[in-house]
């Protein structure tokens, strides 16, 4: 583990699975049962700077840790994205996937997924030409 110990992933993290480059455990402040975080053992701000290598190491464990989540919350489907920088939502500066198990019901129209990070684009407007 990193030297960076004001980092709160670097710091005592509580690893669910793991391989030489990356690690992931369960998000403390999740969105919904199972939300868990998948990072670089190294201490990296954000995704553009790992190695290619290290990147290869994150998605191996999404796919492993999907496992996990299926077996432990059943889940329903999955948003898997990741925040670069602070005015994208990134308030800890090591780099981090987010898998956020989705269950039916958990909110009342879900389409447009990951648009939703801008609220009012999340559903899709059917646009009108010559309007």
């Amino acid at each position: 583990m990193s030297e960076h110990q004001d980092c709160p992933f670097c710091r005592d993290p509580n690893v669910v699975i793991e391989n030489e480059l990356a690690f992931a455990d369960y998000d403390s402040y999740p969105v919904n049962p199972g939300h868990a975080l998948i990072m670089t053992h190294r201490h990296v701000a954000e995704y553009f700077q790992a190695t290619a290598e290290e990147k290869a190491a994150i998605w191996e464990l999404v796919d492993q840790m999907k496992a996990v989540i299926d077996r432990d919350y059943s889940p329903d489907g999955y948003n898997v994205g990741v925040n670069i920088g602070s005015p994208a939502g990134q308030s800890v500066p090591h780099l981090h996937i987010h898998m956020i198990p989705r269950y039916k019901g958990d909110m009342e129209d879900p389409r447009g997924g990951v648009r939703g990070v801008i609220p009012h684009k999340q559903k899709y407007v059917k646009k009108v030409r010559g309007i």
